[in-house]
């Protein structure tokens, strides 16, 4: 019985072919980087885009905490004049954390 089809395996056709394929990839790689700037892909962002980018570097530079409102609260516990209701404050935090 003869099946067609099962020949020995040719290592350096094989290796003819591997290196055929990379020749071929580094032309591909070649070409692109030989490309003009022009020719590459290029990104540009619209006016929105720009906008909402330049508000979330000065959201970024926005202190977290607000110096003024703390200095105001420290001085009002050092005098004795800071005043509070115990019960809103449990309240809000009951609340916060439903």
């Amino acid at each position: 019985m003869i099946i067609d089809g099962n020949s020995s395996i040719d290592g350096r056709n094989l290796l003819n072919n591997v290196q055929d394929l990379r020749k071929s990839q580094n032309v591909e790689k070649e070409e692109e980087v030989s490309k003009t700037e022009s020719e590459r892909d290029k990104v540009s962002l619209s006016g929105k885009s720009k906008e909402i980018s330049q508000l979330k570097g000065l959201i970024g530079e926005i202190p977290d905490i607000r110096r003024d409102k703390v200095d105001a609260l420290r001085k009002a516990i050092d005098t004795g004049t800071y005043n509070f209701d115990s019960l809103t404050i449990a309240r809000n935090i009951i609340e916060e954390e439903l």
